[in-house]
């Protein structure tokens, strides 16, 4: 490892806010990444009649165990869980439900409050709130790093075309984006919300035609800056092409200053589908996530854990990722790195 390097990791290591929130991001990231084994209304193994059932990776029709019907185990069933303990066992996950689980067997009406077998409560439609948000804490760490990672790079590719090729094409790149950042993308997002049913997929891509300025003005003036530098014109006299001195040149020194505007890409992500589930536009109904739970929680004002368990989920992984993009940002500051 170079010296520069082994001076960045000590910079964002003497940041110790930072290094902790790396630390605390990926433990949760350890503990929700494999939900379905943390939460689920299957059970992990099931022993019956001396043969081994592995239900959260295959379904079994319910005469599998001795039951009446063809149709998929409902392991819930006292009847069914009655047939399999006495022929064999079952070991279940840490939190037997999913996020769409109805727990039929509340001691009190939905939204019930905190219990013994509902750690955080249930919702207004008798779902765990605990297992709801574990896979909502997931989706929205997969699509905040999904959006990152394809909105950064395609800002990074036309920020460089821009500075790098400079004239016509750098003016009319600017133009373009002073029209395409002016777009009412809230507006544009309900229009298709009323067309469609956006999912996963769809919504990262609506998302994605409109965060991927984010990096084009940071890239483009690093690339503007260093074009004329001498070791990149030498290099142009001895024959090198464009693509090579693009990548090999200018893009390993305009990354100093674009990874350390990622964790806040990252959060202002997390925030854009928290918000669109806040409002309704985001995932399709009944799918867990945090913006759904601030809506549950603003909906039932008479059970504040919803409000206070979305509330505290989302101001822990927003400040985790602020506090390490500060660290990021003490890693690569040049005023830092001859200490």
């Amino acid at each position: 490892m170079s010296e520069i390097n082994s001076r960045k990791i000590k910079n964002f290591k003497n940041n110790k806010r930072g290094l902790f929130s790396l630390y605390i991001l990926l433990l949760l990231l350890i503990f929700t990444l494999p939900a379905e084994f943390i939460a689920n209304d299957k059970p992990l193994l099931i022993n019956y009649e001396g043969k081994i059932y592995l239900p959260i990776f295959k379904n079994y029709a319910e005469t599998t165990f001795g039951g009446d019907f063809e149709t998929n185990t409902d392991y819930k069933d006292p009847y069914v869980v009655e047939l399999i303990e006495n022929k064999g066992w079952m070991i279940w996950p840490i939190i037997p439900f999913n996020y769409q689980t109805v727990n039929y067997d509340l001691e009190a009406p939905a939204p019930s409050p905190p219990s013994a077998d509902n750690w955080l409560g249930t919702d207004d439609q008798a779902r765990d709130v605990l297992a709801r948000l574990i896979y909502g804490f997931r989706i929205s760490i997969i699509f905040g790093f999904l959006l990152t990672i394809l909105s950064s790079f395609i800002g990074i590719v036309f920020g460089a075309l821009q500075g790098y090729l400079g004239g016509i094409t750098d003016l009319l790149g600017q133009r373009f984006i002073e029209i395409w950042s002016g777009m009412p993308v809230l507006f544009l997002l309900i229009i298709i919300s009323s067309v469609i049913t956006p999912n996963f997929w769809i919504l990262l891509i609506l998302l994605l035609l409109f965060s991927w300025m984010t990096l084009v003005g940071v890239v483009r003036a690093e690339f503007l800056r260093a074009r004329n530098f001498d070791y990149v014109k030498a290099a142009k006299c001895l024959g090198m092409s464009d693509l090579r001195i693009i990548i090999k040149h200018l893009l390993p020194n305009a990354m100093v200053a674009t990874i350390t505007y990622l964790p806040f890409i990252l959060a202002a992500s997390v925030t854009t589908l928290t918000s669109l589930d806040f409002l309704g536009f985001g995932l399709p109904p009944g799918s867990a996530s945090l913006g759904e739970l601030l809506n549950q929680g603003k909906n039932n004002l008479q059970a504040p854990w919803l409000g206070i368990t979305g509330f505290i989920s989302i101001s822990i992984l927003l400040s985790l990722l602020v506090f390490i993009g500060e660290a990021v940002r003490d890693a690569f500051d040049p005023r830092k790195m001859n200490k």
